[in-house]
């Protein structure tokens, strides 16, 4: 999720669903990784709506496995959907937010192969 307000928003689904959270180094500030309490592991992330995910609507993210992400935001463009953030680098693979053609945004992610 990326929004305005990020620790709030950290704060309510700790209160709400119990996520633990782990800060994220941003260079100045940080993102928030949310973590089932049990396990520790990351169930989601809660964002700063700053930097290269300013232009990100606010909500819920999904991210969709893809074989190649350059491919695939090609392909998104080439069949009338809109590149948001391109293609670059995330935690362990590469990543870009794209919005179809009726407005919804999603990330498709490759993972590092290998």
């Amino acid at each position: 999720m990326t929004i305005a307000d990020a620790p709030a928003v950290r704060d309510f689904y700790k209160a709400v669903v119990g996520w633990q959270t782990e800060d994220v180094d941003m260079e100045g500030y940080s993102d928030y990784v949310m973590k089932m309490p049990a396990s520790g592991n990351g169930v989601a992330g809660i964002c700063h709506a700053r930097g290269s995910n300013a232009d990100l609507p606010p909500g819920w993210l999904i991210y969709i496995v893809v074989a190649d992400v350059e491919n695939s935001a090609a392909a998104c463009e080439a069949n009338g959907g809109k590149i948001i953030v391109g293609p670059r680098g995330l935690a362990g693979g590469r990543f870009c937010v794209i919005e179809d053609p009726g407005g919804s945004v999603a990330a498709l992610y490759q993972p590092k192969s290998g």
